[in-house]
């Protein structure tokens, strides 16, 4: 099914970064994912939503490339990369938070982020290169500390850093990677009421910037009215809903699926 059964008012100037076509998947018979057509626009919030088993960590999967499709096509920025691997994608511009956690435990949150920095900025991703070689990307990299409240465990390991700073790393690795299109899959999971807020606010940052698009799967509703600009739907793996956030929470289809009741063929 093509995005549209509720369809979102959208500027001209918009354009598609990110867009899949009729992308699915299928596990022996079983159709995880089921022929979804949408497209993703810069300076747009997407928040992905549906009960349990509903294909959404899945439709990630397929997007970010940790499990290759069916049938269907990816584009990026009209680009077809259906067939290129994680690291290809990452390079070019998707960039999904889980991607890049940890990259290092045995290094320290700085030193992890100056890495990516590094990578980044073409200079090769080499543990072993002394800091003090790359001096100018040491700056950038305490800046993306500091704006994840994470400047007083800038020299921790990795490692040893409590679950909600090890979230807060990966969103500061992400920022780092600055890509086209950034992919949270429940970002605040785990963490606490004290430490949510931080993730919520850098996302919120980053939206505001309207030069990249960010999809957002998400259980919490109160997240998703504060953040998403747009809501799709998918339920058993197809498409079920897409468009204003007031009015695609307010329609049937959603109020079923939360509620647990049966919903109808897609």
């Amino acid at each position: 099914m093509d995005c549209g059964l509720y369809t979102q008012k959208r500027s001209i100037m918009s354009h598609p970064i990110l867009e899949t076509t009729d992308l699915t998947v299928r596990f022996g018979g079983h159709v995880a994912v089921d022929h979804i057509s949408c497209t993703f626009n810069a300076g747009e919030l997407t928040a992905i939503v549906g009960p349990n088993g509903a294909g959404k960590t899945t439709y990630f999967n397929l997007i970010s490339g940790q499990i290759p499709s069916s049938e269907g096509k990816v584009l990026l920025n009209g680009r077809d990369i259906t067939r290129m691997s994680v690291a290809q994608r990452t390079h070019l511009g998707v960039g999904r938070a889980f991607q890049l956690t940890n990259l290092f435990p045995n290094l320290n949150v700085l030193e992890n982020v100056r890495l990516v920095i590094q990578s980044k900025a073409g200079r090769g991703f080499n543990m072993f290169s002394m800091a003090s070689d790359h001096d100018d990307l040491t700056r950038p990299a305490e800046e993306i500390v500091e704006r994840v409240r994470l400047t007083d465990q800038a020299h921790q390991i990795v490692s040893e850093l409590s679950h909600g700073d090890q979230r807060k790393l990966e969103v500061a690795l992400l920022i780092a990677l600055d890509p086209l299109v950034y992919m949270f899959d429940e970002p605040t999971a785990g963490m606490s009421v004290d430490e949510a807020p931080v993730v919520l606010d850098l996302i919120a940052e980053l939206k505001a910037k309207k030069d990249r698009s960010i999809l957002l799967v998400e259980h919490k509703m109160d997240v998703i009215r504060t953040l998403a600009d747009r809501i799709i739907v998918l339920h058993n793996g197809a498409l079920a809903a897409d468009g204003d956030p007031t009015e695609v929470m307010a329609s049937d289809v959603v109020q079923e699926a939360y509620m647990g009741k049966e919903l109808e063929d897609v």
